[in-house]
């Protein structure tokens, strides 16, 4: 039994102090992550404006030549041109942002899916595409207009913060000869309403520190929120429309309906094949048998007794058969302790020998669904493994991650030593099991080089 743990008083101060501090900590965690990234936002947007107005040029050049000169009909393809170069300088922004730090905005969809790209369909395209409309809007107005801005707080924000932390090192080299106007004496003088006494250079320098400092403070303030303008921007005119994650969303749908069909039906295939070579051809057997003692049961009772000896035989190899044939779908372990026990049985199965290697809690459960097809596909990676692969030792990985998006994923891997040369190409054996993962919505990867060693996983979404 464990030891009860009796708090004291100083235990218990130790935990106010912990919690007071613990509420201060993810304070400076936040004010520190904003720092981290200020490099890369200095960066975005000091080149901001110089990269708009080559854009603004360019784009104006292009589309206004072109529409002055479409009665030629040549103008026709310089409006074209236009539209392709404002899609080019609007994919630089969108990629100078996730380089600043910002989470990636989804691309628009160019083309209609499974439409083929044709030389006339490139031409006329970008007129009834909205996008590109938006895309030269965003290069010709809008992001010019708003990278002069804030390129223009940036510059001064960061000026002032620089030159006021160092204003005591470079200032004393300036003349002051003649100079009756000191800014830290107006402001003194205009505050208390006096005349002061004090040496105003010092004061000013004094002053331009303070602001040098305050500056210096905010300034992660300023370049995130002016980055989080330009982010908002290009997601409301460079970024995909909902309705066309919509559609793909239908399409991957339909797609993965389509996999998940033709996986059921290759292995519905598989389980005739494998019943017709295995098991049936074992019940005609023994149905012969049986019916070649009943004739000798008479005449030679040894030799009846000997057939009906070997049927019986028969009927026992049938029924490992039936019973490694379920094994292959959902052994009675997968349901009574999950997916890591039946693994580990499926390792102990294997002629080859594999490690089992889990970073899931002992005993976590998942769906049915999720732990059959996980099943399935270590079963189906383990007998590839038998077949195929020429190794002496296998591992094998099952863990749970979480994507960018925060959606959970199981995965589970096999690496092995043997000759690699594994492949998805049609024909192979691994072609039915990525139909059957991709109609899981996940995607199956092979890794597989010639003299190996091969390494194969799949990520099953769980939401």
């Amino acid at each position: 039994m464990p030891s009860e743990f009796v708090p004291t008083s100083a235990t218990l101060d130790a935990v106010t102090a912990s919690g007071t501090a613990s509420t201060r900590a993810p304070q400076r965690a936040r004010y520190g992550a904003l720092w981290r990234l200020v490099p890369r936002e200095l960066g975005f947007l000091l080149l901001t404006m110089p990269i708009a107005i080559i854009g603004l040029s360019v784009l104006m050049s292009l589309f206004w030549t072109g529409v002055g000169t479409i009665v030629i009909y040549v103008g026709f393809f310089i409006v074209v041109a236009a539209f392709y170069t404002a899609r080019g300088f609007g994919i630089v922004e969108l990629t100078r942002l996730e380089w600043a730090g910002r989470p990636s905005i989804p691309r628009p969809v160019w083309e209609k899916p499974g439409a083929p790209r044709t030389f006339w369909r490139s031409l006329f395209g970008p007129f009834a595409n909205g996008h590109y409309w938006l895309y030269l809007l965003h290069g010709m107005l809008i992001n010019p207009i708003l990278s002069i801005v804030s390129w223009t707080v940036t510059v001064v924000w960061l000026s002032v913060a620089l030159g006021g932390l160092t204003g005591w090192i470079w200032e004393p080299f300036i003349p002051q000869g003649g100079r009756d106007v000191f800014l830290s004496q107006t402001v003194v003088d205009a505050v208390f309403r006096t005349h002061s006494t004090f040496d105003p250079t010092v004061g000013d320098r004094i002053l331009y520190f303070i602001a040098g400092v305050l500056f210096a403070a905010s300034l992660p303030f300023v370049t995130r929120g002016l980055t989080l303008a330009h982010d908002a921007v290009a997601r409301g005119l460079l970024g995909r429309w909902p309705s066309e994650a919509l559609q793909r969303e239908v399409a991957d749908l339909d797609a993965s309906r389509g996999a998940a069909v033709a996986a059921e039906d290759q292995a519905l295939r598989r389980l005739e094949r494998d019943l017709h070579d295995g098991p049936q051809q074992r019940l005609i057997r023994l149905q012969m048998d049986i019916a070649a003692a009943e004739r000798k049961l008479g005449d030679d009772p040894e030799a009846a007794a000997a057939l009906l000896a070997e049927a019986r035989q028969q009927a026992g190899d049938t029924l490992e058969e039936l019973r490694a044939l379920s094994r292959g779908f959902a052994p009675p372990i997968l349901q009574d302790r999950g997916l890591v026990a039946a693994a580990d049985s499926l390792a102990a199965r294997s002629p080859i020998p594999i490690t089992l290697e889990s970073s899931l809690e002992a005993g976590e459960r998942f769906s049915p669904e999720i732990e059959r097809n996980a099943y399935y596909v270590l079963a189906e990676l383990a007998a590839n493994l038998a077949k195929h692969s020429g190794a002496s030792a296998a591992r094998l990985f099952i863990d749970r991650s979480v994507d960018a998006t925060g959606a959970p994923w199981l995965n589970v891997w096999l690496t092995d030593n043997g000759r690699g040369g594994a492949s998805l190409l049609e024909g192979h054996g691994l072609r039915g099991l990525e139909e059957r993962v991709r109609g899981l919505r996940g995607e199956l990867v092979v890794e597989s080089p010639l003299g190996g060693p091969t390494r194969v996983g799949a990520r099953i979404p769980l939401a």
